[in-house]
């Protein structure tokens, strides 16, 4: 069987206990992490090692966290005081989990779903969506991932345009489908609300609610937005349940679209 899992968060224990719920079998199953494994619960090194163990097993996008830990470790950008994956930064094994992670894509497709951290821009379709997560896996695999880190984050531009230069296309791709959830019809993106659709800033929209959206008709399943609730979208599957605020982590089975959960264990 395929499952997705929303965001872990570094919660290891919790994670343990979904997958004894789901019987996942390396031998038999895959997981999908739909991104953020890492960062504000406190067993950041132990979720990361794990998921690397499990080869081809396993396979993740990457989410801001994950994206915010590579920022940190590669850059002279220094953690919040938030931050949670000192473990990882500490580790014996730090490159090669650094590599791991540089090798994750932004996007996969899977049993003709699409799945991705936090959203996919409305007006995309799926060869676009496709395009801009390899432009950045591109540059992620790149001789200067360095440099490109390091000028990744900030919140402009908020909309594409022919105009935008490469590095500010990649930065734009990396907002909408990492960081997304509110936008216009034409992709602007805002970042300062994180509650749910009902509340909305005038002119916005939850990024799949917009009535024209290409690619209405393919499953999209995501994470990254824990405030979602009572979403009765057609082919849109939230599941970032909260877990590491103290709600529930969960799995969809791909094939039934099945969602199994379990409540949270952990003690931040």
């Amino acid at each position: 069987m395929d499952y997705a899992i929303g965001d872990v968060q570094g919660c290891f224990d919790t994670l343990q206990q979904l997958l004894k719920k789901i019987n996942f079998s390396a031998d038999n199953d895959r997981l999908f992490f739909l991104g953020d494994v890492v960062n504000r619960g406190n067993k950041s090194l132990q979720t990361l090692r794990f998921i690397k163990s499990l080869k081809d097993s396993a396979e993740m996008v990457l989410g801001n966290h994950d994206f915010h830990l590579l920022v940190c470790a590669l850059t002279p950008h220094r953690p919040n005081r938030k931050d949670t994956f000192q473990d990882i930064l500490q580790a014996s094994d730090k490159n090669t989990l650094l590599d791991y992670l540089l090798t994750r894509p932004l996007l996969i497709e899977c049993n003709n779903a699409l799945l991705v951290h936090a959203g996919i821009p409305p007006q995309w379709d799926r060869a676009t969506a496709l395009k801009r997560a390899k432009q950045v896996e591109r540059c992620l695999q790149s001789n200067d991932v360095t440099k490109f880190l390091s000028i990744m984050y900030g919140n402009e531009p908020t909309k594409e345009s022919d105009f935008l230069s490469k590095d500010e296309t990649c930065r734009y791709s990396i907002n909408a489908m990492m960081r997304m959830r509110f936008c216009k019809e034409d992709g602007e993106l805002e970042f300062e609300h994180k509650l749910n659709t009902n509340q909305a800033p005038n002119g916005f929209k939850a990024w799949f609610e917009h009535e024209n959206r290409v690619l209405s008709n393919i499953d999209v399943l995501f994470g990254h937005w824990s405030t979602l609730r009572n979403i009765n979208v057609d082919h849109v599957y939230p599941l970032d349940h909260g877990c590491v605020w103290g709600e529930k982590l969960s799995a969809l089975n791909l094939e039934s679209h099945e969602v199994t959960s379990v409540h949270s264990i952990e003690t931040n």
